[in-house]
């Protein structure tokens, strides 16, 4: 038996702004975006070149769901983007204008920035030590 996760969900407000965030900026593919009813779609995005895991865009649709846009994780980092390059996707996040929350550092296991979205959930992106 062979399991694995397929598929991450984050709450945004709005599926245009959201698909528009992480294509344009962060540079992801849209995989799918499905069409269920006037107020429900099935996006998903996912970095360039990614055969793993998925990020299902969930639009909020009460106050609840919400009041987690920007804070699935209790103000923890949410989210990590493993890069083969870290120059070129660093510059990348200070060219779109993309908030960075922690400066470049390097650790015993690669090198690491942290970055917000646009809703500002907090990502790691990570150039692993190979």
């Amino acid at each position: 038996m062979q399991n694995r996760l397929a598929h991450i969900a984050i709450v945004v407000k709005d599926y245009d702004e959201a698909i528009k965030f992480y294509t344009e900026k962060l540079n992801f593919t849209l995989v799918e975006d499905t069409v269920f009813s006037e107020t429900k779609r099935w996006v998903l995005v996912a970095p360039q070149g990614s055969k793993e895991c998925c990020l299902l865009l969930a639009k909020a649709v009460n106050d609840e769901q919400r009041s987690r846009i920007g804070n699935q994780t209790g103000g923890r980092v949410f989210l990590f983007l493993h890069t083969d390059d870290f120059q070129r996707d660093y510059q990348n996040l200070l060219d779109k204008k993309i908030k960075i929350v922690r400066e470049p550092v390097v650790e015993t296991w690669g090198k690491v920035a942290v970055f917000e979205d646009l809703y500002g959930n907090l990502w790691d992106l990570i150039e692993p030590k190979t």
